[in-house]
C-alpha cells in the first residue's frame, strides 16, 4: 500500500489495556494510519457506528463484551460485514482460533505482538477490503449495464422479461392488479428513411426520456421492448390507472413536437399504445397479459394510430372498462 492510501485508512483499536492501546497507536501512526480507540467491546460498537473504520484490531479477552461477541455483533451492522477484523489474542489453542473465524474475524495475531507481522497483516487486510469494495462497485455497475438498453438508457428487453415475471408473481401473492403498456412509434420506418438512422436514434432517445419522465413511480418500469417499441410495467395499477398513464405518455411524446412529414396521422412523431390489465392468479404466467397488450396495440394501429386502446377480456364484467380509441388532437 502506498503512503497516500495508508494515510486515508482509519483503524479502530479495541483493547481494555491502556498500555497495549498506546503501543498499537504508536506503531500504526508511524505507518501513516489514523487511529481511534475503544477500551471495551460495547464502546467499540458505538465508535464503529460513528467512524466507520477501514479495519478493526480487536482484543479477544475483555470484560463485559469480549472480542468474540463484539466481532459477532459487528457483522450485524450493514457496513460491518465488509470491514475486516484482526483479532489480537493470547490464546493459540485450536478452539479459540476456530471461534475467532466463526464469529467473522478475517485474521488473528497472538500476544506478545510481533510488530512486523502485525504491520503486514494490517496492510494486507486493508488492501483486500479496498479491492473488495472496488469489485462490488464494478459488479453493481456491470449489473446496471446488463439491464440497460445502450441507446435509450431505459431498461432492456432482458430486464423487462425478468421484472414482468417478478412483479407478476408478487401481484399474484398480493392479489393486486398488474397493468402493461406496449407503445409503438407510428410510421417509424418512413421516419428513418426520410431523416436517416442517426435522426432515428435521436428520436428513440427523446421518446424514451419522455416516457421515463412521465412514468415516475419507483415500482414502475420503462423498457425498450424492441426496435421502436417501448413497454411500461405498472404494478398495483388497475385499468383506469393504466389508461391515465397511457394518456400522459402519448401526450408527452406529442409535446416533443418531433417533425415527421411522412406520418399519415400527423406531422409529428406519435405513439400507438396497447393497454392490458389483470390481477394475476398463482402458478400462472404473464404471457396472457402480454398477448392482450399486443392485441390492443394492433387495434390502436388498425384504428388510425396516434391513440391508445384498452384490451377488455370480458366486456360483460361490470368492472371492465370499454375499449378506448381516443384520437389525440
Amino acid at each position: 500500500m502506498n503512503h497516500k492510501s495508508a494515510e486515508s485508512s482509519l483503524i479502530l483499536v479495541v483493547d481494555d489495556e491502556t498500555f497495549i492501546r498506546m503501543q498499537l497507536r504508536m506503531c500504526l501512526e508511524r505507518e501513516g494510519y489514523r487511529v481511534v480507540e475503544a477500551e471495551n467491546g460495547r464502546q467499540a460498537l458505538s465508535i464503529y457506528s460513528q467512524t466507520h473504520p477501514d479495519i478493526v484490531l480487536l482484543d479477544a479477552l475483555m470484560p463485559d463484551v469480549d472480542g468474540f461477541e463484539c466481532c459477532e455483533q459487528l457483522q450485524t451492522i450493514p457496513e460491518g460485514r465488509y470491514t475486516p477484523v484482526l483479532m489480537i489474542t493470547g490464546l493459540e489453542d485450536q478452539v479459540s482460533v476456530d471461534h475467532a473465524f466463526e464469529v467473522g474475524a478475517a485474521d488473528y495475531v497472538t500476544k506478545p505482538i510481533h510488530w512486523a507481522v502485525l504491520r503486514q497483516r494490517v496492510r494486507r487486510l486493508i488492501q483486500q477490503a479496498q479491492l473488495q469494495k472496488e469489485l462490488e462497485i464494478a459488479n453493481r455497475e456491470l449489473q446496471r449495464l446488463v439491464a440497460i438498453d445502450g441507446l435509450t438508457q431505459v431498461a432492456n428487453r432482458r430486464r423487462f422479461d425478468e421484472y414482468l415475471e417478478q412483479e407478476w408473481r408478487r401481484m399474484a401473492r398480493e392479489q393486486q392488479p398488474l397493468s402493461l403498456l406496449v407503445c409503438d412509434l407510428d410510421y417509424f420506418k418512413p421516419y428513418n428513411d426520410t431523416y436517416g438512422h442517426q435522426a432515428g436514434d435521436r428520436c428513440l432517445q427523446q421518446v424514451a426520456q419522455a416516457i421515463g419522465n412521465t412514468v415516475r413511480r419507483p415500482a414502475d418500469l420503462v423498457a425498450r421492448y424492441g426496435g421502436e417499441e417501448f413497454a411500461v410495467i405498472l404494478p398495483n395499477t388497475d385499468a383506469v390507472g393504466a389508461v391515465q398513464v397511457a394518456e400522459a405518455v402519448c401526450g408527452a411524446v406529442r409535446a416533443l413536437r418531433i417533425p415527421h412529414r411522412t406520418s399519415r396521422s400527423d406531422c409529428h412523431v406519435t405513439l400507438s399504445v396497447g393497454i392490458a390489465s389483470m390481477t394475476p392468479v398463482p402458478h400462472s404466467s404473464p404471457s396472457h397479459l402480454l398477448a392482450n397488450a399486443d392485441v390492443a396495440l394492433y387495434q390502436a394501429k388498425a384504428s388510425g394510430r396516434d391513440r391508445f386502446v384498452l384490451h377488455v377480456s370480458d366486456p360483460k364484467t361490470p368492472e371492465a372498462p370499454s375499449p378506448i380509441f381516443p384520437a389525440i388532437s
